[in-house]
C-alpha cells in the first residue's frame, strides 16, 4: 500500500465551516463528515492537529467595528474557538478517535492548557489534537495560530479547508471566469493580496518553509487525497 506523502499535518477549519448551509452555530452532519475525513488519514498513520475559528458565533473585529472594545472581543472570539473545539472533539470521539482540546486561554475544567512538548505527545501517541483560543492574544486571527502552532508541533504542511477548490485571482463566486492558481509562492500571495491566510500567518509559514494548500473541504476525500500525494487545491510554497 502506498505511504501517506505527510506524517503531521495541520488542518485549519473556519467556524463558518461548522455551520455548513445555515450560517451560524453548528451543523451535525458537517462536523461528522469532517470527523470521517480525518479518521481517513489518522487511519493511515498520519498525525492529525486541526485549528478552528470561532465566526459561527462571533467575529471579534464586526463587533470591534460595532463598538466594542477590540481587545475585549477578540477574547469573547477565543472563546467561540472553544466551543467549536469542543463539538468536533465529541464527533470524533463518537467514531473512535483518540481526541484531546489543548486551550490557549487556562480552562482546566473544560480542556488541557497548551504546552509544546504536550501537544507533541499526543500526536506521537496518535491522538487527534484540537488547539482553542487561537494564540491567546487579541489581534492575532485563528490562521495565524494555525500557523504557529503548525511550527511548534513540527507539522510538514497547512492545510486551509475553504468553500472552494483553491485560490483564485477573484472570488469565483462574483467572477465565474476568475483564474484559479494551482501553484502559488508565498511572495505571490503577500504581493497581490490574495485571501489565503493573513499576512502574519503567510509570513510565518514563509519563514519557517511550511507549505499551505488551499482545498475544498466540502468535497469528501480531498484530506485523503492530499495526505496521499494528490494535486488537490492550490499549493503555495517558498521560492526553491
Amino acid at each position: 500500500m502506498e505511504k501517506p506523502k505527510y506524517r503531521r499535518i495541520m488542518l485549519k477549519l473556519s467556524g463558518e465551516a461548522l455551520a455548513g448551509e445555515k450560517g451560524f452555530g453548528l451543523d451535525h452532519e458537517v462536523i461528522m463528515s469532517i470527523a470521517r475525513q480525518i479518521q481517513e488519514v489518522v487511519n493511515l498513520g498520519v498525525e492529525v492537529s486541526v485549528v478552528v475559528g470561532g465566526g459561527n458565533f462571533w467575529r471579534g473585529a464586526t463587533a470591534s467595528a460595532q463598538g466594542i472594545d477590540r481587545a475585549t472581543a477578540d477574547y469573547m472570539g477565543m472563546l467561540a474557538t472553544v466551543m467549536n473545539a469542543l463539538a468536533l472533539q465529541d464527533a470524533f470521539e463518537k467514531i473512535g478517535l483518540d481526541t484531546r482540546v489543548l486551550t490557549a486561554i487556562e480552562m482546566r475544567e473544560v480542556a488541557e492548557t497548551y504546552i509544546r512538548r504536550r501537544a507533541i505527545r499526543h500526536l506521537e501517541k496518535g491522538r487527534v489534537v484540537i488547539f482553542g483560543a487561537g494564540t491567546g492574544n487579541p489581534f492575532f486571527s485563528t490562521d495565524t495560530a494555525a500557523a504557529l502552532r503548525a511550527i511548534e508541533v513540527e507539522a510538514e504542511i497547512v492545510l486551509k479547508a475553504t468553500k472552494v477548490d483553491g485560490v483564485y485571482e477573484q472570488d469565483p463566486v462574483l467572477n465565474p471566469d476568475a483564474k484559479k492558481f494551482d501553484d502559488l509562492n508565498f511572495i505571490e500571495i503577500l504581493n497581490k493580496r490574495l485571501r489565503v491566510m493573513d499576512s502574519t500567518a503567510t509570513s510565518l509559514c514563509m519563514d519557517n518553509k511550511i507549505p499551505i494548500i488551499v482545498f475544498n473541504l466540502n468535497e469528501e476525500g480531498n484530506i485523503k487525497r492530499i495526505v496521499m500525494g494528490e494535486k488537490i487545491g492550490t499549493f503555495v510554497k517558498g521560492d526553491d
